[in-house]
């Protein structure tokens, strides 16, 4: 780090990259050092536009000694392959989700990062953000008194739409795409799962892209899973590529002894939360300083600053390693039909005591 700053380099300058750089470039905290992709197209606009050189390939990010971290926002296939050569290079790591395409190859990213001595971190970091902070802080308060049951909904709508290299994401399907937004925010507010019993199937298997080419779904576009928590609230999970996005059940619903609490959105910081006491009408919780929808950079700012105050930074890579080993044990469910255990645990985070920090 220089002048307190992490010195980050972007690998993969796809769809998403340019919120991550809009977001990143707000704190003070990190510093952009370039960007590259196969695509060098894509590079060069996201260095115009954010700052940094342009490198011709990941071998070149990783001999820089100026660069002291990486931004992995590489295909979901190729994750771990980035990941374990930036970590064998001695460098610290924040990876877009799923952290690996299997258990067994996300423990070894873990410790291989404890055996080099540095960071990894992973996204989802939306348990981190404004709204789902205050349901946590709510939740862990008592306000609706124990929790039994949770209903996670995520309904990503037809990829193919809107994105125009749709392809990947029907290779994952929504489960690691995007299921793993609730199931983290849930494994970090109740502990790790113990058991999944599951069920999954492909609903539309012939899609089209936006400029008309057709492709084939390899995974589920549809699934539903019962997440079994070790300390915590039994987890209805549903996840869809063919739900429409106007279908409003995108959020997370927790429900206790004494009420029950609606988050609105798994992804959004200025998601809406609503708080119903048992026979009472649900009530907003306000939020006045919510950032608007999804600050990417908060994760990377934050991982700046545990490095500094030689501190675990919050969103470990156990932790993405233990829902890497949740998406496992329900596609083993959906394809047995039968329940499958989860073994693996992590560090937990302690419940925040403010809302998450933006930009200084």
């Amino acid at each position: 780090m220089r002048n307190g700053a992490l010195r980050v380099a972007v690998v993969g300058c796809g769809n998403i990259s340019g919120p991550y750089g809009e977001t990143i470039g707000a704190y003070p905290a990190i510093e952009i050092a370039g960007a590259t992709d196969v695509d060098r197209a894509l590079s060069a606009e996201f260095v115009q536009r954010f700052g940094g050189v342009q490198y011709a390939s990941l071998a070149d990010v990783l001999a820089d000694g100026a660069v002291d971290a990486i931004v992995n926002l590489t295909s979901h296939g190729v994750h771990a392959e980035v990941t374990t050569a930036a970590l064998e290079a001695g460098k610290h790591v924040h990876s877009e989700k799923p952290l690996a395409a299997t258990y067994g190859e996300a423990r070894s990213l873990v410790e291989l990062a404890e055996a080099r001595g540095v960071r990894l971190s992973c996204s989802p970091i939306t348990f981190m953000g404004d709204a789902q902070e205050e349901a946590w802080r709510l939740v862990a308060s008592g306000a609706i008194g124990t929790v039994r049951v949770a209903y996670a909904e995520v309904n990503w709508g037809r990829i193919e739409s809107w994105h125009p290299r749709p392809e990947p994401f029907y290779r994952i399907g929504p489960l690691a795409d995007v299921g793993v937004y609730p199931l983290t925010i849930l494994t970090a507010m109740f502990g790790p799962a113990r058991r999944v019993t599951a069920f999954g199937t492909i609903l539309l298997p012939d899609r089209l892209t936006t400029s008309g080419e057709p492709f084939e779904v390899a995974a589920p576009d549809f699934g539903v899973a019962v997440v079994e928590l070790e300390n915590g609230p039994v987890v209805r999970l549903t996840t869809s590529f063919y739900v429409m996005q106007h279908s409003r059940q995108r959020g997370i619903e927790f429900h206790g002894d004494e009420g029950s609490l609606f988050l609105s959105s798994w992804q959004n910081f200025d998601a809406a939360i609503e708080l119903a006491r048992n026979g009472d009408s649900p009530q907003p919780v306000p939020l006045p300083h919510a950032y608007p929808g999804t600050d990417w950079g908060r994760a990377i700012a934050e991982l700046s600053s545990a490095i500094a105050e030689h501190r675990p930074h919050r969103a470990g890579g156990a932790h993405a390693a233990h829902v890497v080993e949740i998406l496992d044990a329900i596609v083993v469910s959906a394809t047995s039909g039968r329940p499958v255990d989860v073994h693996s645990s992590f560090a937990r985070v302690p419940v925040p005591s403010t809302n998450g920090s933006g930009p200084d």
